[in-house]
């Protein structure tokens, strides 16, 4: 049974990229069924939710959407866990964002939704997959020129950067900050397999640029907020 992430997850937020990989388990040879290893066929359970656990990972090795069964520990695996904590870590900060009634928190709900794509496609390395995969997982550059066009758009109304910036001002620039952090994280775990031709270049691409994005994000959201962001300052004596 093969467990995948599906590409434009209907429900914003809720399905994180492990969620969607426990939950939506496909068997692929059975033609795209919904079905977790141990449910059953029995009357009445037709409209049943999958559960949440398949037992297939016990072992040690999950699926990736071409079927190909993996260690946990494999480049892939690492670099679809990083992509979550990135995906959380945007909704951490989307939810202050939201408290301090920023508008742009609607351009962070596309992210999230976005990154589902990046999971759809590091999880279907291009060495087991066929064309009907690749279709269906492709990743292509206009993501890219949406964070490009929103970078522009904010630095636009920034002072300019004259001073190295410290994670802070707030708690919606903070949680920003730590975002960033993990995006670069996130890029860090794609590089290998996007070199290896197993990735669509414009994910790592992709990645690169959101943490660009998160960076400016959170200095214009201490801007917006009046809040006051720390400047690094040496401290120790030579």
């Amino acid at each position: 049974m093969a467990c995948f992430i599906l590409r434009r997850l209907p429900l914003r937020g809720v399905l994180s990229t492990y969620t969607a990989e426990k939950a939506l388990c496909v068997s692929w040879n059975r033609g795209l069924s919904v079905k977790d290893e141990g449910s059953s066929d029995k009357p009445g359970r037709a409209n049943a939710s999958p559960k949440i656990y398949t037992r297939t990972g016990d072992k040690g090795f999950s699926s990736t959407f071409t079927g190909e069964r993996r260690p946990k520990e494999d480049q892939v695996f690492e670099a679809l866990g990083t992509a979550d904590e990135l995906t959380s870590a945007i909704g951490l900060a989307r939810e202050f964002c939201a408290e301090q009634g920023h508008t742009f928190v609607g351009e962070l709900d596309k992210i999230q939704s976005v990154l589902q794509d990046v999971g759809s496609n590091i999880a279907t390395p291009v060495s087991s997959a066929r064309d009907s995969h690749i279709k269906k997982t492709r990743f292509s550059e206009k993501p890219v020129s949406d964070l490009e066009h929103w970078i522009d758009k904010y630095t636009d109304q920034l002072p300019a950067l004259t001073n190295f910036i410290l994670p802070s001002g707030g708690k919606s620039s903070a949680t920003l900050h730590l975002a960033r952090a993990v995006c670069r994280r996130a890029e860090r775990s794609v590089a290998p397999i996007v070199r290896a031709g197993e990735a669509d270049p414009s994910v790592a691409k992709y990645l690169n640029r959101l943490s660009d994005y998160l960076f400016t994000l959170a200095r214009f959201a201490a801007m917006k907020e009046g809040k006051e962001e720390m400047v690094y300052r040496r401290t120790v004596e030579e």
